[in-house]
């Protein structure tokens, strides 16, 4: 679209511009914006000012960069031109015509966050604290649940590491109910004085069930005593247990299950032997773990491999089990020695031999002279 321009003389010194269209196209107006527009640029006002005429051609450009789509094409150079605009011409607003002045406003707050941001991106303030430090004030709020932040950052300074009380607080574990020690911590304390009981049972060759009583010493992790029936009542138990306890070397507490095979008759023996009886929670056999352990590792070791025939015989393959368990199984929890220490077997004491147990079923070593 071209156009000419032709000077026209007046009696006042005023200079007036005719535009003349001399090319016809088709003009879209998809919206009242287009129209505004438009009006406000053929129709101007006597006060209009190059400010006013600058953002009515920009605000034009727009709509023709926008005339394909549904929506304003906004670039970020555009938003950066009407903050600047604001901030320099105080009658910004009335010709503003494609977006309200509250959008431009929230523009220039967003600019100005991330201007603070930017420029305070090196700033020197409070040092940091190490992930290291974090996950030990952490593990010691959790191993200790009734230490306060005082008492964290006191054992922290103790440690040559300086941090401030609240920062300890901001980062020690909240614990919404009173602690309670967990079992494992109940059994290390009291394993000295601690043995647990268990059934267990055996199928036969005939289909017939034999009942295995076993005591083990949390202690050592050794079996003290144990018995084999087909038929265990109250009494049977109870008498089991004079047994393994003949004189005053009872233990102090005595974990077991609610089996009913223990009835009243154990616990009257084991309340007049001064043994204080710890009860697990129902159908929870892992608060028992030591004595199933030990069941588990007699399964797996020895009876999944054997066909028992009658009580005397399993009497018999357990007796040998348990003295290959004593003697020489090591163990983990006992930095890998026996119930009964072994001894350690240097080099010069001769060559490693092999040691059949329990009818070849295990095979210890140990050295013997040539």
């Amino acid at each position: 679209m071209g156009a000419n321009i032709y000077p026209a003389p007046t009696k006042k010194p005023v200079h007036i511009e005719i535009i003349a269209f001399t090319e016809s196209r088709p003009v879209a107006f998809p919206n009242h914006a287009h129209s505004a527009l438009l009006t406000a640029r053929l129709f101007p006002s006597p006060r209009c000012s190059p400010g006013r005429d600058f953002a009515l051609r920009h605000q034009l450009l727009v709509l023709q960069r926008s005339s394909r789509g549904h929506r304003l094409r906004l670039r970020w150079a555009d938003r950066v031109l009407w903050v600047w605009l604001s901030q320099l011409w105080n009658d910004w607003r009335s010709a503003l015509v494609l977006i309200k002045p509250e959008t431009v406003i929230a523009w220039h707050r967003k600019g100005f966050r991330l201007y603070w941001r930017w420029k305070s991106r090196c700033c020197e303030g409070r040092p940091t604290v190490s992930p290291e430090v974090r996950n030990l004030i952490r593990q010691m709020s959790l191993a200790n649940p009734r230490w306060g932040a005082p008492r964290i950052h006191g054992e922290l300074l103790k440690l040559g590491i300086q941090v401030s009380q609240a920062t300890v607080a901001k980062y020690m574990v909240r614990h919404r109910q009173p602690p309670s020690q967990s079992w494992r911590t109940f059994l290390k304390n009291h394993a000295k004085v601690l043995v647990s009981v268990d059934f267990f049972f055996v199928p036969t060759i005939a289909f017939q069930l034999l009942f295995v009583f076993v005591i083990l010493d949390h202690d050592r992790r050794r079996p003290m005593h144990f018995a084999v029936t087909s038929n265990p009542t109250a009494e049977w138990t109870a008498r089991q247990l004079l047994e393994a306890f003949p004189w005053d070397n009872a233990p102090r507490y005595l974990l077991r299950d609610r089996d009913g095979a223990y009835g009243e008759k154990f616990c009257e023996t084991a309340k007049w032997m001064g043994i204080r009886e710890v009860l697990t929670a129902p159908r929870s056999p892992w608060q028992n773990a030591y004595a199933e352990r030990l069941i588990g590792s007699i399964r797996r070791e020895c009876l999944d491999h054997v066909i028992v025939f009658h009580q005397a015989g399993l009497r018999r393959i357990l007796k040998d089990y348990f003295e290959y368990y004593e003697r020489c199984r090591t163990h983990l929890s006992l930095e890998k020695d026996a119930p009964v220490s072994r001894p350690i077997e240097p080099p010069p004491l001769g060559n490693v031999i092999e040691i059949q147990r329990v009818g070849g079923l295990r095979h210890p070593y140990k050295r013997k002279a040539a």
